[in-house]
């Protein structure tokens, strides 16, 4: 684990690193809860952002040439290939084969529907860790604690409505995977 925390500090900027640990260590205390390897849960923390400072024309171009687009928006908006490409990457550069580690870090930033709970984990990790400053993010918080489905719904719910309000498009994986949600909290 010393060697990827060595690796995310040299890689990331200070804040991102930060980030990164509150990821982590929130990832943790979650899987405890949910019965989820807990080093899994920190392992993907901390590595979830792997692909978080390469340049939106670098993800555009990693993400063509390896068949990891799945959606246009994710050309308009290439932010969104920070998951999927750090998940490419962790494998082809680290040689990390787990698939729950991989699912997780491709997909915390859309989500998708059947999403495993590692994944549905550092999803709402990555909303809720201690360094975020969000309005409303205790709520959000307290509630992933008590239920993680409801939680992660309640997340993605709260990323929609930013999305919204920013006059941006949403990715049809994170509908999905609010419908998916829906229909196994009712």
């Amino acid at each position: 684990m010393d060697k990827y925390i060595t690796l995310l500090k040299e890689k990331l900027d200070n804040k991102r690193f930060l980030h990164s640990l509150g990821v982590a260590e929130t990832a943790q205390e979650l899987a405890i809860k949910n019965e989820v390897d807990p080093e899994l849960a920190y392992l993907s923390g901390i590595l979830h952002d792997y692909g978080k400072n390469i340049s939106c024309e670098n993800l555009i171009k990693i993400a063509e040439n390896n068949k990891l687009i799945t959606d246009e928006i994710e050309k308009k908006n290439p932010f969104l290939l920070h998951g999927p490409v750090g998940a490419y990457l962790l494998e082809k550069e680290l040689g990390i084969k787990n698939r729950e580690v991989l699912e997780a870090v491709r997909y915390h930033t859309t989500g998708k529907p059947n999403l495993g709970k590692l994944g549905l984990i550092i999803y709402i990790a990555d909303l809720i860790e201690p360094n975020r400053r969000l309005t409303g993010i205790e709520t959000i918080r307290k509630l992933a604690y008590q239920d993680l489905y409801k939680g992660v719904l309640t997340g993605i719910n709260y990323t929609l409505v930013h999305v919204i309000e920013q006059n941006q498009p949403i990715h049809s994986l994170s509908i999905d995977a609010r419908n998916w949600l829906l229909d196994i909290i009712n």
